[in-house]
């Protein structure tokens, strides 16, 4: 799924994430070596290192928000991983913002200083581990092109009450493609068939990807996590590939 935070349509917390990575690894590096060889300019490298490192994570932090909030699909087994991604690099952070508060000395750490970032430099790296896979298996980010699907598009709409709700025009869309509406907090896919339009969730059944996010060939929707497809073609998203787990209270992901 596009990214919500973009920059000349890149993602920018992907383009951020980098530099706080870079530079906590690096004050690690820079203050056991400067601690092992009694060197201070090492050491005072690292200790400015470790404030670079926290000021561009926290900025970093501010459009990954943004993603955890409006891009990764909610009720989702990436939402979960997001939270645990999200949660692990604020932590991560957090300890190094405390190895700074209590360094005495910038030219000299203490060893307590050293235990904080190597446990800090550890979660940081679990953080890193769960953000590649959200890009890489749940697409997070991705803004993918295929056939003449055209580019991602998601818009955000008030329903009024007793009102029609007016979300695209009757050539807004070609066959076989798709826009995400959001319409007072839920999700809806809104697509063209070769019989006309249809709206149903965004969201597979199986694990809660996003439907809007994957492809539709021939009324035929493909979830792009595992694969799973559904038929949109009557308005109902009925399974035709994949083993989908239904939400709770719920038996089939259907249209609105």
């Amino acid at each position: 799924m596009k990214s919500k935070a973009v920059l000349f349509g890149h993602p920018v917390h992907l383009m951020l994430i980098p530099f706080p990575f870079a530079f906590l690894a690096g004050a690690v590096v820079f203050d056991a070596a400067g601690w092992l060889s009694s060197a201070p300019r090492l050491s005072t490298t690292g200790a400015y290192l470790v404030a670079a490192g926290v000021v561009t994570g926290i900025i970093a932090a501010v459009p990954g928000l943004i993603d955890y909030i409006y891009t990764v699909p909610p009720d989702s087994s990436g939402k979960s991983r997001a939270t645990k991604h999200m949660a692990a690099n604020l932590s991560a952070v957090g300890l190094f913002a405390i190895a700074l508060s209590i360094r005495r000395d910038a030219a000299a750490p203490q060893m307590a200083v050293l235990g904080i970032e190597a446990v800090a430099l550890v979660v940081l790296g679990a953080g890193a581990y769960l953000g590649g896979t959200l890009v890489t298996r749940n697409l997070i980010g991705v803004d993918h092109r295929y056939a003449s699907a055209g580019k991602w598009r998601d818009e955000t709409f008030t329903a009024t009450p007793g009102q029609p709700t007016i979300v695209a025009k009757s050539d807004d869309l070609k066959i076989d493609q798709m826009k995400l509406l959001r319409i007072d907090g839920r999700r809806i896919v809104l697509a063209r068939t070769e019989h006309g339009y249809v709206a149903f969730d965004d969201r597979c059944t199986h694990k809660g990807g996003s439907l809007a996010g994957g492809v539709m060939v021939c009324g035929t929707v493909q979830c792009l996590w595992h694969g799973s497809q559904f038929d949109a073609s009557t308005g109902l998203a009925k399974v035709r590939c994949g083993k989908p787990v239904p939400a709770p209270g719920s038996s089939e992901n259907t249209a609105s």
